[in-house]
């Protein structure tokens, strides 16, 4: 009589096979075998799916403006300071074309580069918080917190999100509603035009308590969120003592004035292995079914499957061989493209990149009931 032989399965679970394969772990949600099941990525979410932002705002005591932003397991904190950088500090070749502190909307539009020639938003991020294993206390700032920091300050300045005017202090108050017994007694003869006597500088720093991907959405969020959260206390110049004195009264502190609403959304592609290789044609890749609400797989011509991934948490990060952040703003009814910026892989045709800016106009309209329930 022959001797019958069971035969084991070999399996793992889920986070071993995680470790392991990364690559065959995320196919093998985004391809499932049976044909009633949907295309649902390790986290639960559908490809094209966001986070949910959770947004707290004046969250810091001692912050002109501050905010807490999580996406997923990313949490951030931002706080916005104001300190003053005095006119005569500033070298005599540059000049202000401010005339008055009422400003028309033209004037403002052309003083702008007030901002930018004077460097007056200064961003800072910091990742060495211990919010990743990557990321150890006490380091220095690493290349990835400077490439971060680089684009929040050049997102800062391109946006135009700051109004000039709204960072000048000029000699004397731009109305008689602060307090008109400060204004100093001045001669007949006296040139009585105000002056800009200093500026407003605001340093905005963002601390990640958490980093699971989608560190430059998470920053920018939060940055928005607490520049719409920052006031400035009233600040006039008190020529006898030759300083800005500020007020401490809350009713005359001023709402910064936020020009628009720039929201950035972070999409990625992630190629199977076998699409990897040498023989496959990333140039010829097609998209397919666009218009269906699951337009998220696209194959290569060679046999090499790729998915659509929106908002990345760092496990798909590190699997994604192109990466595209879109910057819109969609405030007055129109799409105003801001930036685009793609890293690796090799190149997004058209109507991937249509389908791209569709999922960041949905994106913007779910950032903006946030931040305004925030306010609430």
């Amino acid at each position: 009589m022959a001797n019958s032989t069971s035969t084991s399965i070999l399996s793992f679970p889920p986070q071993t096979f995680a470790a392991l394969s990364p690559s065959a772990f995320l196919h093998a949600h985004l391809n499932p075998t049976s044909s009633q099941s949907s295309s649902t990525r390790p986290n639960r979410r559908s490809p094209t799916e966001f986070r949910v932002p959770n947004i707290n705002t004046s969250s810091l005591s001692h912050a002109n403006g501050s905010a807490v932003v999580r996406l997923g397991n990313t949490a951030v904190v931002c706080g916005v300071r104001g300190e003053i950088l005095k006119a005569e500090d500033i070298p005599k070749t540059y000049n202000d074309l401010a005339k008055s502190p009422d400003e028309t909307d033209e004037e403002k539009e052309l003083n702008y580069i007030t901002i930018q020639e004077l460097g007056l938003l200064v961003p800072n991020i910091e990742l060495s918080t211990g919010c990743a294993p990557q990321h150890i206390p006490g380091n220095a700032p690493s290349a990835a917190t400077q490439s971060l920091t680089h684009r929040l300050r050049s997102l800062l300045y391109t946006s135009r999100l700051i109004q000039s005017s709204d960072l000048r202090i000029w000699s004397r108050p731009a109305n008689s509603d602060i307090d008109p017994g400060r204004e100093e007694e001045e001669d007949e003869g006296q040139d009585r035009a105000p002056r800009i006597k200093a500026y407003w500088t605001l340093y905005i720093d963002v601390l990640f308590i958490a980093l699971d991907g989608g560190a430059f959405e998470a920053a920018w969020g939060a940055t928005i969120a607490a520049l719409r959260d920052t006031k400035l206390p009233g600040a006039w110049w008190d020529a006898d003592r030759e300083m800005v004195l500020c007020s401490d009264q809350l009713e005359e502190s001023k709402q910064l004035s936020i020009r628009g609403l720039p929201v950035s959304a972070t999409l990625g592609i992630f190629v199977a292995e076998k699409g990897r290789s040498a023989k496959a044609a990333p140039n010829k890749r097609l998209m397919r079914g666009l218009g269906d609400s699951g337009a998220t797989h696209h194959k290569q011509e060679h046999g090499a499957e790729a998915w659509l991934l929106a908002d990345m948490d760092a496990f798909e990060e590190e699997l994604c061989q192109e990466q595209i952040t879109v910057v819109l703003d969609y405030s007055t009814g129109k799409t105003k493209i801001l930036k685009i910026e793609k890293n690796g892989g090799t190149f997004v045709n058209i109507e991937e990149m249509r389908h791209m800016l569709r999922l960041a106009e949905g994106r913007w309209i779910e950032w903006k009931n946030h931040l305004e329930a925030s306010k609430r």
